[in-house]
């Protein structure tokens, strides 16, 4: 009986490790729920996840969508770190029910938030929704983004706001006008993953945000991952039909890994 037990979980370990991490199945105590909102007159439609098998308050992470807006990829992720304990926020940067329907109006809508004093805003709004929650502990806040979220992560951090978990970006937007002036005020660990290869991100930006981190000695890890271009975390990337945008498996799982370790670590 053990060795088939044994067997069974290295069977499911193989199956598993050939799926995106996106698709890794979640328990079934993970459940997610809408979230409707308002700022500055506008309504706005989030998303909560929470693992009902974990008891107590718990440390909550604030979820930023890519250029897409709230469709179901960053559900998914945040009902990922549901299942690892979190209480996961998905906030919402563009407005109840708007998605973009192609690249072209994801410019367009991502543009219109590309301030970072827009951007903030909101996402100050939605880390005092997820601190409300009655299931988070208001000290234990983390938070993660994707491509245009990713970039509004790190404009967080940049902006000195003090997270216990700190935040991690994937294949984030690097080059922001705060940088020069906010690595000075970082009060929150940072985790960069980034592809190497990404057309999306100037390779000038990419020089100097490490050469800034580098030699402010920031509390900031960057990490580039070898022949992995934009997207490389979201499957089917390339379905989009834009050059320099992929589904990269080992970029994926590294990133993957590593955001579940630093959250642990930070957590503590």
């Amino acid at each position: 009986m053990k060795l088939f037990l044994s067997t069974s979980i290295a069977l499911l370990l193989l199956q598993c490790s050939s799926l995106p991490t996106a698709e890794l199945p979640v328990q079934s105590t993970v459940t997610g729920s809408p979230f409707e909102y308002k700022l500055d007159g506008k309504t706005y439609e989030g998303f909560f996840a929470l693992n009902s098998k974990t008891t107590g308050k718990r440390p909550g992470i604030l979820v930023i969508h890519e250029w897409w807006g709230v469709n179901d990829y960053p559900k998914q992720r945040a009902k990922q770190l549901a299942d690892m304990g979190y209480v996961a926020f998905v906030m919402d940067v563009y407005g109840k029910g708007i998605l973009a329907k192609d690249h072209v109006e994801a410019g367009k809508l991502s543009s219109a938030n590309g301030d970072p004093k827009i951007l903030l805003k909101k996402i100050y709004k939605a880390i005092e929704i997820l601190k409300s929650n009655p299931n988070v502990d208001p000290n234990q806040i983390g938070a993660i983004g994707y491509c245009f979220g990713g970039g509004g992560v790190i404009e967080l951090a940049l902006d000195g706001a003090e997270l216990k978990g700190g935040v991690v970006s994937f294949h984030g937007f690097l080059g922001s006008k705060n940088l020069a002036t906010g690595v000075k005020k970082l009060k929150t660990k940072v985790l960069v993953h980034h592809g190497a290869d990404d057309p999306f991100i100037p390779k000038t930006s990419v020089e100097t945000f490490v050469k800034t981190i580098t030699e402010a000695k920031a509390p900031v890890t960057f990490v580039s991952h070898p022949g992995a271009v934009h997207g490389f975390t979201r499957p089917g990337s390339e379905k989009h039909g834009l050059p320099g945008l992929a589904y990269n498996e080992k970029a994926d799982y590294a990133s993957f890994e590593s955001m579940k370790d630093f959250f642990a670590k930070n957590f503590k």
